[in-house]
């Protein structure tokens, strides 16, 4: 599915200012970054791709592993101009000495190297930044840090794999650590809610996104996006939700 919208996207929203964009590399998903404007509550719904973060605030940068999340979390901003920049990978790209099987609802710090750098599997890279973000990602897999299972691109593209339903799903645990069924089911609510947030009533979203019924979509936004859709649509607080994009629908 081709994605109608510009390659740029920027909005002043509740806590955050913030915008993303595209990727020229076929390992990213989106660039993103943001900066916080005030305190307040933040839900941070469930995401099937992991990421890596860049943190700045009052002068201190932190680089964060962050891995996919199941179930929505309640956030509470309290640091104010507080900047942050993101890169978000497609399913099956694999940091393959920081397996995302252990960082599923979960995240880890990498450690500083100096004021300007980090470390990375032995090695000080400085901090990268959200305009040089995509040379960052080339050398990354110039040097062999980032990989992609072609098996988990293939079956979300829906093309036939001659391996086991077993087999293929030991890839994807192995290199998303979620389950196909649970990337499904997990992007399907995410677009929802974004059908939702566009204007579209609780039945058009049932019959675009194959649910059973209203029951059944209700379940799953609950259980991912931790609102009702009808709590969607009157935007009842906290009204700012983490990013959302759109994505090929493989559900």
């Amino acid at each position: 599915m081709r994605d109608d919208r510009p390659p740029l996207n920027k909005g002043e929203i509740m806590l955050f200012n913030s915008e993303e964009r595209f990727s020229d590399s076929p390992l990213v998903e989106r660039i993103w970054r943001a900066e916080s404007e005030r305190a307040g509550d933040f839900l941070s719904v469930a995401a099937s791709h992991w990421e890596m973060v860049v943190s700045r605030y009052q002068g201190q940068t932190t680089v964060t592993v962050r891995g996919p999340e199941t179930k929505p979390t309640l956030m509470h901003v309290t640091l104010v101009d507080a900047e942050w920049f993101g890169i978000i990978f497609k399913h099956g790209t694999v940091l393959p000495y920081l397996p995302v099987g252990a960082l599923v609802d979960a995240d880890v710090d990498l450690p500083d190297a100096s004021s300007q750098s980090f470390w990375l599997n032995g090695s000080a890279w400085e901090f990268p930044h959200y305009e040089n973000a995509d040379i960052f990602v080339n050398r990354l897999v110039r040097r062999g840090l980032l990989v992609r299972d072609p098996v988990v691109e293939s079956v979300l593209r829906g093309e036939a794999r001659d391996l086991s339903p077993r087999s293929i799903q030991r890839h994807f645990l192995r290199a998303t650590g979620l389950t196909h069924g649970s990337i499904r089911q997990i992007e399907r609510a995410r677009q929802a809610t974004m059908l939702l947030q566009g204007g579209s009533s609780i039945l058009e979203v049932v019959e675009h996104t194959g649910y059973a019924d209203q029951a059944h979509l209700t379940r799953s936004l609950k259980r991912f996006i931790g609102k009702t859709p009808t709590q969607i649509i009157q935007k009842t607080e906290p009204q700012q939700l983490s990013l959302l994009f759109k994505t090929e629908p493989f559900w």
